[in-house]
Formats: C-alpha cells, sequence, structure tokens
C-alpha cells in the first residue's frame, strides 16, 4: 500500500527513519501515490517515482495465524517446514493452493473476538442474575429485532458499523434469514454488483422480482434474483455457463484469491462461450460476468454468513436483555470490534447502565457487575414523567416496554477492572487483586512491589478512593497522586510511616472536566465525563445540535453538529467519498464527505481528534440521518480518545 511503499522507497534511497516516517505519515490513508490530493508535497519526487513502482507489490509472506494443516503422515515428508518466529510454532513453505494441489486438509480455525465477549457476558450472566444462558436455545423475540430495526447494534457482532447501520432500518429484519442476508449484503462484493439496492427495494415490493435470464432463477429465487453468496456465483455458472463442479469450484477460488481479478479474468473465455451455447450473448453477458467479477473483491459464502448471523443475534439479544453484562464483556474482550472502550461505555450508558471507574478493593481484575445506584439527574431528566427505574425484565434493563425508545437506571452496574488502568495488564491486576485488602497505597507498593508509573496511573484512575484522605473521606486523586509518589518510595523490609511526605497537605479535588481527562488517560474511559458534555453551553450557544435531536429537524435543513472523531472511513466501493463518525455526550452522528470537500478540508479532518461540522441533513423514510458536511472545524477538548481509520 502506499504508506508501506513510500516508507521502503525513503529507505532504499538512504533516508533516515525519522523522514520515513514524516514522508509516509504525510500521505493519506486512502488512494495511490499518484493520486496528488493523497500525497504530502514533503515527499521528495525521487521516493515518490520509486514508491509508484513498489505500489501493489507483495511486500512480504503472511502466515496465516489460525490455519492447521493435516496429512496423513508426518508432514515434513511432504512439504518443506520451517520453525516459526513464535515458539513450537511451525510453518509450511508452501501456501494454501500447494497444499490443497497436493491433496493436504487444510482448515482455517476462525478466532473472533465477539466469541471471548460473548463467553464473558454469559458468565456474568450465570454469577450475577443466577440465570444460565444456552446459546443453542435462544429464542426469537420481536423485541429484539426491533432494536436491531431502530440500527441499537453498538456493539453487536458485524452489525456495527455505519453501513449496516444505515441498512437496518430499510432491510427491518424480521427472522434469522434476514439476518443472514444483512450480513452478507454490506460486502465489497454485493456493493461493486449492484446488489444492494436492488435487494432492498425487492424486499419491500417496490420493484418486482426478475432475473436477468431465466437460467439463473435455480440459483437466485430465494435471494429474489440479487446473486449475496459465493455458491450461488458457482451455481449460476453450473446453469448458465455449462461448467463443471470442478470448473465452477476454480471460480470459487479465485474469487478467494487476493489477485482474484487477474486470475478470474483467465475463466473469462471459457464462461463467455458456455453461456454463448446455452444462447446467452451481448448485453445480458456482460451484465451476469459483471455479477461475477464484482465478488471478486469479496466473495462470502451463504455458510459462513448463516454462522455469523447467529453471533449477531446472540449478540443482540445479551444487548438487549442484559445490557450491563453485555457491556462488561465487550470491555473485557479488548481490543476487538468497531468501537472504542470509551464508545461502549457511553452506549451501555445511554441504555440505562452505570459505568464505575476502577476501586483497588471493589474492581476484579478485569470487569464486574455490582448492584446499581440512584440514577443521574442527566438520565432522570431524559426520561418522562411516571417511568421506574425498576427493572422491567429479567436482564434487569430498567426499560419502560411501553415507550421502547426510553431507558431507566436499574439493573446492574459496571465496574471497571484493575487491567484496565494503564501499564497494569491482566497478570498483575491478577495479582493486586489476590492480595486485597491494602491499608493505603504504601502497603500495596511494599507487598506488590509497584513502581512509582503503575502507582500514579491507579491514583489517576481514582482506584484508591476506598481509602480515606486527611479529612475522613475518601481519598480525592489529588491527594491519592500526592500519596502514590510517597508509597513509591517504600521498599520491601523498611517500617510503614517513615517514608517522607506520606501526608498530603491539603488540595483541591479534580472538577469533572479534570476527572474526564484523568479517567481517559488512565483507562481511555470516562463514564461520566464524554469531553462535549463540558462544551455544550458554548455549543448549543453557536446554534450546535446534539446527536439526539437531529431526527427533530427536516430534511434538507442546514445544521451544525460537533463530536470527538471516532472512525474516518473511505470503503473501495463508495467511490472516493469519505465517511466520517462523530460521537457527542448524547449519541452518534455520521458526517459523509464528497471527494471535493475532503480534499479542502483532508488536513483538518485528519488532524483534529474533535470536529464542529456545517452540513445539510439528510434524511430518508427509513430513518436514516447523515450530515452532508461543507465546512469542517477544529473543534478543541481537554480529552478525547484516538479515531480509527478502516479502509
Amino acid at each position: 500500500r502506499a504508506r508501506s511503499a513510500v516508507r521502503d522507497a525513503a529507505k532504499a534511497l538512504g533516508f533516515a527513519s525519522g523522514q520515513q516516517d514524516a514522508f509516509s505519515k504525510s500521505i493519506g490513508r486512502w488512494g495511490s501515490i499518484t493520486d496528488d490530493s493523497e500525497v504530502g508535497a514533503a515527499v521528495p519526487p525521487s521516493v515518490r517515482e520509486l514508491a509508484a513502482e513498489f505500489e501493489d507489490l507483495p511486500r512480504h509472506l503472511g502466515i496465516h495465524s489460525g490455519g492447521m494443516v493435516m496429512c496423513d503422515r508426518p508432514v515434513v515428508e511432504v512439504c518443506p517446514t520451517e520453525w516459526g518466529r513464535m515458539e513450537n510454532r511451525s510453518v509450511l513453505q508452501w501456501d494454501k493452493d500447494d497444499c490443497a494441489a497436493a491433496g493436504l486438509v487444510k482448515f482455517d480455525l476462525l478466532g473472533l473476538g465477539m466469541l471471548s465477549a460473548i463467553h464473558y457476558a454469559i458468565d456474568l450472566v450465570r454469577g450475577y442474575h443466577g440465570v444460565e444462558v444456552d446459546l443453542a436455545a435462544l429464542p426469537q423475540q420481536d423485541e429484539v429485532y426491533e432494536m436491531l430495526c431502530r440500527a441499537d447494534t453498538v456493539g453487536v457482532f458485524q452489525i456495527e458499523s455505519r453501513a449496516q447501520m444505515a441498512t437496518l432500518p430499510r432491510l427491518r429484519p424480521r427472522c434469522f434469514y434476514d439476518l443472514v442476508v444483512e450480513v452478507a449484503l454490506i460486502r465489497p462484493g454485493p456493493i461493486q454488483g449492484g446488489s444492494v439496492h436492488p435487494y432492498i427495494r425487492r424486499r419491500k415490493g417496490e420493484e418486482p422480482v426478475t432475473y436477468l435470464h431465466p437460467l439463473l432463477k435455480n440459483s437466485l429465487e430465494k435471494t429474489l434474483g440479487v446473486p449475496l453468496f459465493q455458491e450461488q456465483l458457482m451455481q449460476m455458472a453450473i446453469d448458465a455457463a455449462g461448467f463443471s463442479a470442478a470448473e465452477a469450484d476454480q471460480l470459487r477460488q479465485a474469487m478467494a484469491s487476493k489477485r482474484s481479478v487477474r486470475r478470474m479474468g483467465m475463466l473469462r473465455e471459457r464462461f463467455d462461450a458456455g453461456l454463448a451455447a446455452n444462447g446467452i450473448t451481448g448485453e445480458v453477458a456482460e451484465k451476469i460476468w459483471d455479477k461475477l467479477a464484482a465478488f471478486a473483491n469479496y466473495g462470502f459464502p451463504e455458510s459462513h454468513s448463516v454462522s455469523f448471523a447467529y453471533l449477531v443475534y446472540a449478540s443482540s439479544w445479551l444487548k438487549y436483555h442484559y445490557p450491563a453484562a453485555f457491556c462488561a464483556g465487550l470491555l473485557n474482550a479488548q481490543p476487538m470490534g468497531f468501537y472504542s472502550p470509551q464508545s461502549l461505555a457511553q452506549d451501555a450508558r445511554r441504555h440505562g447502565v452505570e459505568v464505575r471507574t476502577p476501586d483497588l478493593h471493589a474492581s476484579g481484575w478485569n470487569a464486574t457487575l455490582e448492584p446499581p445506584s440512584s440514577p443521574p439527574r442527566s438520565v432522570l431528566r431524559k426520561l418522562p414523567p411516571g417511568v421506574a427505574f425498576a427493572a422491567q425484565n429479567s436482564g434487569g434493563s430498567g426499560r419502560d416496554d411501553s415507550r421502547p425508545e426510553t431507558w431507566g437506571w436499574g439493573g446492574p452496574a459496571v465496574r471497571l477492572g484493575l487491567s484496565s488502568v494503564r501499564g497494569i495488564g491482566d497478570e498483575l491486576a491478577k495479582e493486586i487483586v489476590a492480595g486485597a485488602p491494602y491499608s493505603g497505597p504504601g502497603e500495596l507498593a511494599r507487598r506488590i512491589r509497584l513502581d512509582r508509573g503503575r502507582l500514579e496511573a491507579l491514583a489517576t484512575a481514582g482506584a484508591f478512593g476506598c481509602f480515606e484522605g486527611a479529612d475522613g473521606e475518601p481519598l480525592e486523586r489529588r491527594e491519592a497522586l500526592w500519596s502514590a509518589g510517597a508509597a513509591a518510595r517504600s521498599r520491601p523490609g523498611r517500617l510503614p510511616g517513615i517514608v517522607e511526605g506520606a501526608e498530603a497537605p491539603r488540595l483541591p479535588g479534580m472538577d469533572p472536566e479534570e476527572e474526564a481527562i484523568a479517567d481517559l488517560w488512565a483507562t481511555g474511559v470516562a463514564p461520566n465525563g464524554h469531553p462535549t458534555r463540558f462544551l455544550r453551553e458554548a455549543l448549543t450557544a453557536r446554534g450546535v445540535v446534539p446527536a439526539d435531536e437531529l431526527r427533530d429537524h427536516g430534511d434538507g435543513e442546514r445544521v451544525r453538529v460537533a463530536g470527538v472523531v471516532t472512525h474516518r472511513q473511505r470503503p473501495a466501493t463508495a467511490g472516493g467519498v469519505t465517511f466520517v463518525n462523530l460521537e457527542d455526550e448524547t449519541g452518534l452522528i455520521n458526517v459523509v464527505c464528497s471527494v471535493g470537500f475532503w480534499k479542502h478540508y483532508r488536513k483538518v479532518a485528519q488532524g483534529a481528534a474533535a470536529l464542529l461540522v456545517r452540513g445539510k441533513l439528510e434524511r430518508t423514510v427509513d430513518g436514516v440521518v447523515n450530515v452532508v458536511a461543507d465546512r469542517f472545524d477544529p473543534l478543541p477538548v481537554a480529552a478525547s480518545v484516538p479515531s480509527r481509520d478502516f479502509r
């Protein structure tokens, strides 16, 4: 890719490593080296010229991290092997196609973060609620599908991206196979093949089901005449072009190859001859091939889609019935998914889940569940009069079932684990928890031998709030930081109480904004302090609309929005359009940037942690809301979290 090509070209030409980094970072994340709008002027012509030759070449060998090859004899007798860099890991020197040609059996073992998250959530449900959740026997429930139709899917497997959220209100899934289709529909293959909009229109009865040729009805009838799965493409080749099963499998292998366009092109002549033999020529033949060629970029097997759809429903069911356990499970499975821990915690809060900072005595080594406290005023103000906070279903979510868009403050709270604190990690967190309780930071430092950096990180996160300060109140964070510095000078064998400076002077407590900054630095999660919350009064004065009020404004209306940048995306299927996701304290905002707009505002868009956006509101009849941007300004926020950029 462009950045790696520029870095390697600069290295080959003798530039220092710092210059290599600068050249690489000056390039837009998307596009080609030959695209001036994506390449910074700082890159010398000699580097650009050489990098253009490197671009699209294989850079290094990739080893399948979860692949397993089986043989009927010691595999070293069949294929050359070498030791991998990981201990006790060996690697075959053939690629997967060579292994298949030799008759070896290859399995890909798919490790998904969501499997861990679901496992953790089910364990938490069992431990806190006393309910045993059987994934094999989850009931199909209308209320879960209603949640999906509202695109309330932050944290849900596979359907939490901007594109999926925009599709859900249009597709309106009502049964399990609808989820199978949803998973397969938003993929580069169906998008580039023009399958998405026709399928949705046919599903909604807005256009009739048609086929490019009657011979395609057999393969496409169950998906309303629109190809979505690899197996359908193989069946189309058999029915319309007379392919044998072996030839259809070659087509499947070509679609799955990284250089699939080239490999599929080698089959074109045979495919056209087969179509002609069945009387399919001209424009119809061209359109059929275009459908297949679109899947060269990404073809999704139906079997995968069915498996993924079950994880979609399982994670959705847990999110609806046990939102606290679901949030804790996601936090414990990090890093994974589309959203940062901060965004996951903010979404849980909007769903009536209280998220608490780490506590040396109350926290486990990872996130756990605790009894709830009273709801904060910000939640009280959002609920209509008369809505109770008691749990209203088996999951204790505190929802008012008569108004599914409203949420109460009930069920368990999520307590962040000590492993979430900067520099602590799982093993050290387990050691700390096993040694609890402690009389103070000094005893913790002596028994666990924590260095100053880790002690200060715990103090910054508020983990020492379980100790009493000089005034008998819980230890404030500034006072805790002072104590952490003194405790760091403690050593095993030294008598307690002889460390100088152990008693902190009277220090002012942190205000809510300072606590939010401390939380984000220490754990990446500020449960009660989203950065835009502290700017809301000034933003309102400038006419900025919160995310949860955008639906009250009309289509085509010019609006101002603001938020922390959570994602920047430019899918290969978007024709150069870039999508920026913002988050304020009330929800998420989708911002659409045209090619020309992005070129003009690229420096601001890529460099700012938070943005003030002016644009035109775009609303569909299905309830999807976007803001088409016409101006970007950086929004200074005291605290933010890194955004995620996806192609």
